[in-house]
């Protein structure tokens, strides 16, 4: 799919989305902060478990009651793909940092981000909780798709002059093509495409894996934005990687890490970060476009962190957004552009 134009200013920092934050106003102010041009809405599961990724996913579904500390207690007899959301409103527990974030940026006119938990991730979460999978996956693609729709529209409403930028949450497709996993390859690509295609008019679509994964599956779903870490063995699917951005794609690089110490400075991280895109642009990667399509982000959330440790987290992202940003304009001076 040719992707029109600019999707994005270039040289931008962004959250994943998960916050350490007990205080949804705290939390608020930390991602406005930290993403001034590019700011996430958080979810904050240290709050109430309410709003962990797979509990904020099964939130309000039929037959679905999530207890407090998350756990989803299922009445299979109730379970309706078809059946309304109790909570079309996102009034419920589950959504209290998106409620405090959305008040703050009522008057937004640049874009911002928010995230939701992707079919792949929430249909393995029924699977294992006992429902059937031809149900769990079938349940959680219309609700996964409903919910996104629903979602932008809220947003829309709430902030109508933003720009609004949807990710999935999927780290299960990080798993879909080993054996045992409850549905083929091909399948998580359709239910995850299928969610992207429901907002892809109203909304600039995103999809975030932060564990091993196929590239081919995941640009294959169709996402405006690839949400990845930082690996070097990307440059396997350089060719795919090329075409990708030659059609307007981007990728929100995950260079920061979350699974242990960050370090006090970035020059590690941006070294491991433009190593990749010279070894992607000498095997045919446009290194203009690795630059200008190009977006910095921690690994994952950063739910397990502390405060402190996430502020830091951040400010890393940021210091690397301003150097993608300053070399951008080198590169461009370079190649005439």
């Amino acid at each position: 799919m040719e992707r029109p134009g600019p999707l994005l200013p270039s040289g931008l920092a962004c959250g994943i989305g998960h916050l350490p934050h007990c205080d949804p106003g705290d939390a608020v102010e930390f991602v406005l902060r930290h993403g001034p041009r590019l700011t996430c809405a958080p979810a904050l599961p240290a709050r109430s478990r309410r709003e962990g990724m797979v509990a904020q996913g099964a939130s309000g579904l039929s037959g679905i009651t999530v207890a407090d500390d998350g756990s989803l207690r299922i009445d299979v007899d109730a379970l309706d793909p078809d059946a309304p959301f109790v909570d079309e409103g996102f009034t419920g527990d589950a959504w209290v940092g998106l409620r405090a974030f959305l008040t703050a940026v009522a008057d937004r006119d640049g874009p911002v981000k928010v995230s939701l938990t992707g079919p792949v991730t929430l249909g393995v979460a029924l699977w294992a909780n006992g429902v059937d999978v031809d149900l769990a996956f079938r349940l959680a693609g219309a609700a996964t798709r409903r919910r996104a729709r629903s979602l932008v529209e809220h947003i829309l409403r709430r902030v109508p002059q933003a720009q609004v930028v949807v990710f999935l949450d999927e780290p299960a497709m990080g798993s879909v093509t080993e054996a045992g996993f409850p549905i083929g390859p091909n399948e998580g690509v359709d239910l995850v495409s299928a969610t992207l295609a429901s907002v892809e008019t109203i909304a600039i679509t995103g999809l975030h894996c932060c564990t091993a994964v196929d590239y081919r599956l995941l640009l294959g779903a169709g996402p405006d934005i690839l949400s990845v870490p930082v690996d070097e063995r990307m440059v396997r699917h350089a060719g795919l990687v090329g075409d990708w951005l030659e059609r307007g794609g981007w990728i929100a690089w995950g260079a920061v890490p979350t699974g242990g110490p960050v370090g006090d400075g970035v020059d590690r991280l941006w070294r491991r970060l433009t190593r990749l895109w010279d070894e992607l642009a000498a095997e045919s990667c446009d290194p203009l476009l690795l630059r200008a399509n190009a977006i910095v982000t921690p690994v994952c959330g950063l739910a397990q962190h502390g405060v402190t440790q996430a502020e830091q987290v951040m400010e890393h992202a940021n210091r690397l957004a301003d150097r993608v940003a300053s070399q951008l304009r080198d590169v461009r001076m370079t190649v005439g552009a």
